[in-house]
């Protein structure tokens, strides 16, 4: 497996963040009123910089990165078509903590964003540009919940 270093902005760290976006606008458009606004600083730090960063070391740093090694033969990681498996076994954990605060189709929707986290670890051998990328993602999803709706 090729090392990449973050030197520049790399496309899958670049595509990863063009993705959101428009997201954001879908769930603005469909779900906003039902989302919850997050009220105060500390929730807010909680959500853009404790959570991405916690979620992150525990999943992609300490999970994924046990799961890689105890998957991984020959050099190669197990795959399960594009996705390592190891990347595939700790979104699905991922998922599984969410079903515990939010509702069904919340947790499962952050399937695919914690398959891109997992990916952006595998590719930069770190968890900072997850962590980097999760926080974006949750401080939209935090606008994006607290955005008025015109009447």
């Amino acid at each position: 497996m090729q090392h990449q270093r973050l030197t520049r902005l790399d496309t899958h760290l670049a595509l990863a963040l063009l993705a959101a976006p428009p997201v954001w606008f879908a769930l603005f458009l469909w779900a906003q009123p039902s989302m919850r606004v997050p009220q105060g600083v500390w929730v807010w730090c909680s959500l853009v910089l404790v959570q991405p960063c916690v979620e992150e070391w525990v999943f992609r740093g300490l999970l994924q990165g046990q799961a890689l090694r105890l998957t991984t033969r020959h050099g190669q990681p197990a795959r399960l078509g594009p996705i390592t498996s190891a990347n595939a076994l700790v979104t699905l954990a991922f998922v599984v903590l969410h079903l515990m605060a939010q509702p069904m189709v919340w947790a499962v929707a952050v399937a695919v964003p914690s398959l891109v986290l997992g990916h952006l670890r595998e590719r930069f051998h770190s968890v900072w540009p997850a962590v980097f990328v999760h926080a974006t993602y949750n401080a939209g999803f935090g606008l994006v919940a607290w955005a008025p709706v015109s009447a």
